[in-house]
C-alpha cells in the first residue's frame, strides 16, 4: 500500500480521469468510423481514407489513453489496499465493467485490422450495435464510482 498526500492521490485522479475521457472518446467514435467504413467499396479512396483515420485514433489516441488508464487507476487501487477493494462490491462491479471495456477495445483493435486487409464481412448494423456497448459500460462506471451502491 503506497501512502500518498491527498494533494498526490487527487492528481492521481485528475490524470485518470484525463485518460478515461480520452479513451471512452476513441471508444465511442472507432466503432462510428466502422458503421461508415463498412458502407464503401473496397479498395475505394474513402476506404482508404477510414483505414487512416481508425489506425490513427487506435494508436494515437486510445491505446495510449488506455494505457494510462489502467496504469493510474492501478495505482489508486493499490492505495487503497487490497481489504478494501474486497469489501467494496460497488469497486467490484466497477472494475469487472473495466474489463469488459478493455475486451471491446481489444475487439476494436481486431474489427480495424479486418478492415485493413479488406476482410470486414459485417454489416453496418453489427457496427451500430456495437456502438452502443460502450455507451453502456460507461453509465454502469459512473454510477459505481459516484453513487457507491452497496457501500
Amino acid at each position: 500500500m503506497f501512502e500518498f498526500s491527498e494533494t498526490t492521490y487527487l492528481s492521481l485522479k485528475a490524470v485518470h480521469l484525463i485518460a478515461v475521457i480520452s479513451w471512452m472518446a476513441g471508444l465511442f467514435y472507432l466503432p462510428r468510423l466502422f458503421v461508415y467504413h463498412s458502407e464503401e467499396e473496397v479498395g475505394s479512396p474513402t476506404s482508404e481514407l477510414f483505414k487512416v483515420m481508425e489506425r490513427r485514433l487506435l494508436r494515437a489516441i486510445m491505446n495510449p489513453a488506455a494505457v494510462v488508464s489502467v496504469g493510474f487507476g492501478l495505482v489508486m487501487l493499490f492505495e487503497l489496499g487490497l481489504d478494501f477493494i474486497l469489501a467494496s462490491t460497488w469497486l467490484l462491479v466497477k472494475l469487472a465493467m473495466v474489463v469488459l471495456m478493455l475486451i471491446f477495445h481489444w475487439y476494436c483493435m481486431r474489427w480495424r485490422l479486418d478492415f485493413a486487409e479488406d476482410r470486414n464481412t459485417r454489416p453496418q448494423k453489427f457496427y451500430r450495435f456495437a456502438n452502443e456497448v460502450p455507451t453502456v459500460l460507461m453509465i454502469v462506471i459512473v454510477v459505481m464510482a459516484l453513487v457507491k451502491p452497496w457501500s
